[in-house]
């Protein structure tokens, strides 16, 4: 990937928390406009990561760059060009909503225009009495909330959101989801997004890195990584079939009984079939593979 190409890069970042190993000789790569989904097990790295970027950490080695510029070196530059959910908001209890979004607007290298401020608040369902209120007052979704708005409002090019849909109900995440979908066919902005819910990556991310005790383990499109994950084909007989299922390279046997077979399969499912030539068929099912299936493999292997 060339300089002009890349959003963030990261490259051999290692931070040890004395003797617990945060991240260790992480690198990689998240296109300008891309949507890049990081996901770990609680614990895997990802907010060290984001904190790294942020300045927030310094590294023990390593470095990190984003648009060109050294997160570290020109930290305070480097912030300037990304907006940032963390993952607890650090909040002024007595500011109102409005408040806080006014003060953190003055803050901003890019005047929040009140247009899009306007749209975001519509769309996340913030009314004009949410904004009066006191943070300390807030429910954790409307904070929440808040926090999805500020770090998109001043439209910086990179965007990093650690867990943003964390407590949000079904339509405020479905509404989050449209946004990132609307960023991407935007393509001016890159977002960094952390979550556990894996069919809001699937349906919103372009690539996936998974991180696995502080070390990247996978990188891939999501496409890809739903065509690598194993389908689950249950076969159900119309009478009792006593021989053993055959051995195949591209599938693992996973139950057997006399009137039924679960085998997982990787790959095209002709070798299956095939072996299945002969048998009293009653029914095939063939479940698809999600990213879920694969990412909870992952973890699992840990």
């Amino acid at each position: 990937m060339t300089a002009e190409s890349c959003a963030i890069r990261a490259d051999g970042l290692t931070k040890y928390y004395q003797s617990v190993i945060g991240v260790e000789d992480l690198s990689f790569e998240v296109r300008r406009g891309e949507t890049y989904g990081f996901l770990g097990a609680n614990g895997a790295g990802k907010t060290t990561t984001m904190r790294l970027l942020l300045d927030l950490l310094r590294p023990d080695r390593g470095r990190a760059a984003v648009l060109g510029v050294d997160c570290h070196r020109a930290s305070v530059q480097a912030r300037r060009l990304i907006g940032y959910l963390p993952g607890e908001l650090p909040i002024y209890p007595d500011l109102s909503a409005r408040g806080y979004l006014d003060y953190l607007g003055r803050l901003e290298e890019r005047p929040v225009a009140a247009a899009y401020l306007a749209d975001l608040l519509d769309r996340f369902d913030v009314s004009d009495v949410d904004l009066q209120r006191p943070l300390r007052q807030q429910s954790h979704g409307m904070k929440r909330k808040i926090g999805i708005i500020q770090a998109l409002m001043g439209r910086a090019p990179v965007v990093v959101l650690d867990e943003p849909t964390a407590g949000l109900d079904p339509l405020i995440v479905h509404a989050f989801r449209e946004l990132l979908r609307d960023l991407r066919r935007r393509g001016d902005t890159t977002v960094l997004l952390s979550s556990h819910v894996l069919s809001e990556v699937e349906s919103t991310c372009d690539r996936v890195g998974i991180i696995r005790a502080g070390r990247m383990v996978v990188v891939e499109t999501v496409g890809n990584l739903v065509r690598q994950a194993p389908r689950r084909v249950t076969i159900d007989f119309a009478s009792a079939v006593t021989r053993e299922a055959p051995a195949l390279p591209c599938a693992t046997l996973v139950a057997q009984t006399p009137d039924r077979w679960i085998v997982d399969v990787r790959g095209p499912l002709g070798p299956i079939v095939s072996a299945l030539a002969g048998l009293p068929i009653h029914d095939v099912r063939v479940d698809a593979s999600t990213l879920e299936d694969l990412v909870v493999g992952f973890y699992r292997s840990q």
